[in-house]
């Protein structure tokens, strides 16, 4: 392997370590609300709701991994749903309606007022993303965006995490941190 491709894995891995400290220092007071929302739905037997495109759909389905199974605690499952999963639904959603759409119904059929939705977009644009948080907010659910910095999340959900980045590849590995810290928060609060 040559020096340069040395050099460019270097640059990424402090590219990516830059990123994760700004996100401490700009989205920590979004990332305390995200974790108390998600305690209080789940301390009421409610439960989390979350979804994205692409990448951000392989992140809502680790994401709900981690609180359904487990994260560090052994402890019961706590109720999660990844809404990218059931390729049925999203494609008979799609070829029915939209795929605009494809979130918004589940959402309308899966949800109830006072539970979590966290809706993942590395631009903030997505189209179904947004249809999906603005029903939610709508009928009383707690909402949670996380974006990139060009997003438009912030004014469809109730908590925006937006990570000061427009680098895809950078947001998702924050996305995914995030995501990550989130469960080991709601895990501890919950059964440590």
């Amino acid at each position: 392997m040559s020096r340069d491709h040395k050099k460019m894995m270097r640059d990424q891995l402090d590219e990516s370590a830059a990123l994760k400290t700004k996100v401490k220092e700009s989205c920590m007071d979004d990332m305390v609300k995200a974790a108390t929302a998600l305690i209080e739905a789940l301390k009421k037997g409610n439960k989390l709701l979350i979804f994205g495109n692409g990448g951000s759909a392989a992140d809502a389905q680790h994401i709900a991994c981690e609180f359904v199974s487990k994260f560090r605690l052994e402890r019961k499952g706590l109720p999660a749903i990844s809404l990218t999963t059931n390729t049925s639904i999203l494609s008979a959603i799609s070829n029915d309606y939209e795929y605009a759409r494809v979130f918004e119904r589940q959402i309308e059929a899966l949800g109830r007022k006072g539970d979590v939705v966290i809706g993942i977009s590395t631009s903030g644009k997505s189209p179904n993303v947004l249809a999906a948080l603005k029903l939610a907010r709508k009928m009383g659910m707690v909402t949670i965006g996380m974006e990139g910095e060009k997003g438009r999340m912030k004014d469809v959900v109730d908590i925006d995490i937006c990570v000061p980045s427009s680098d895809t590849p950078r947001i998702q590995e924050a996305h995914i941190t995030i995501g990550h810290i989130l469960c080991d928060v709601v895990e501890k609060e919950l059964f440590g």
